[in-house]
């Protein structure tokens, strides 16, 4: 295994305020301190090439781990291990394994050329002229950025941005990327640009990956597997289609006849919508599979079209949520 997390606990201490004049001045003098957990006794481990989602709420732990995680904090208690190496200790020797994406914090020298910032992080990670020349090639075709090579960085629109921070973190050729919020604030098309570009480095180049995001379409449509902490845990950790196995049972078949039947009935699924010669089935997947609703359909009526909506990914992480500890029985299945 690439990552392994051992036993980890991070623990900050909070100032604690109080209310009046007299405990400000002796908050001065004789300030006080909580012990606040954000990460509490997790523990998971990371193959070499594995893309996975590290999801979680507002305060849930998810950027204090992948901070432990990139060299910027040391844990509490617990122990990192990324290779051979310790993230904090050896953060030196690691920073030239790593990539870090920060959708709200850039990399880039603010008032330089795109192209200039390049060349000097070349320098800084000391890349060969052929693997810069390389690298350079391959992301200026899969991210487009030609267009704005030559200008400031400050003049770049979030798009452009995030496209030139990711090209700047692989300019290296890392064996990890970290992602933070790759895609926060774009638009569709942007955003399917940058996931194409992840996926295709993942592949050509094995590149392991760990995401921490809210846009569930980022996980969905990059990751295989999943870590979901709350509250410092992790409560579920599993691959996205095991997850869909446990969790999403409903689904919905919309299906175009082809002529307008007045009257249909299928046993164990119930019509929730009509439109013309369409109507759309709502049925659970433990009562009766799509399969069978289809066959079931066709043997009695002439179909013209049919589509099947699965439970979008966020619906189903709410009910992660939802079911607490109830869903611990499922952490490490993967």
């Amino acid at each position: 295994m690439l990552i392994k997390v051992e036993h980890l606990v991070k623990d900050y201490q909070v100032h604690k305020n109080g209310k009046g004049f007299l405990q400000a001045v002796k908050n001065l003098v004789m300030p006080e301190y909580l012990k606040k957990r954000a990460v509490d006794d997790i523990s998971f481990s990371i193959q070499p090439g594995e893309m996975v989602g590290f999801i979680g709420p507002n305060g849930a732990g998810k950027s204090t781990t992948v901070k432990i995680l990139s060299g910027v904090l040391s844990p509490t208690s617990g122990r990192v291990t990324v290779g051979d190496m310790d993230p904090f200790r050896n953060r030196k020797k690691y920073v030239s394994h790593i990539g870090v994406v920060f959708g709200q914090r850039t990399q880039l020298w603010w008032d330089l050329p795109v192209e200039d910032t390049f060349d000097l992080l070349k320098a800084i990670y000391k890349i060969p002229d052929a693997t810069f020349r390389k690298n350079l090639n391959i992301y200026r075709e899969l991210l487009d950025l030609d267009d704005f090579m030559s200008r400031p960085v400050r003049q770049l629109s979030l798009g452009q941005r995030m496209r030139a921070d990711i090209a700047a973190s692989l300019l290296h050729d890392p064996e990890i990327l970290f992602f933070d919020e790759p895609t926060i604030g774009l638009d569709i098309v942007a955003k399917e640009k940058i996931r194409e570009c992840i996926k295709a480095m993942n592949r050509d180049k094995g590149i392991t990956m760990l995401f921490t995001t809210h846009d569930m379409q980022d996980i969905e449509k990059t990751c295989e597997r999943m870590i979901v902490i709350d509250r410092g845990k992790i409560i579920c950790d599993s691959a996205l289609t095991e997850i869909r196995s446990l969790y999403d049972h409903e689904r919905r078949l919309t299906v175009k006849f082809a002529e307008s039947y007045p009257s249909i009935h299928v046993a164990k699924a119930q019509i929730v919508h009509e439109e013309g010669n369409s109507k759309t089935f709502s049925f659970h997947t433990h009562e009766i599979t799509t399969s069978e609703l289809i066959s079931s359909l066709m043997s009695e009526y002439v179909v013209m079209d049919l589509t099947v909506q699965e439970t979008d990914i966020e619906t189903i992480i709410k009910k992660l949520y939802e079911e607490g500890e109830g869903v611990q029985a499922y952490e490490g299945v993967s």
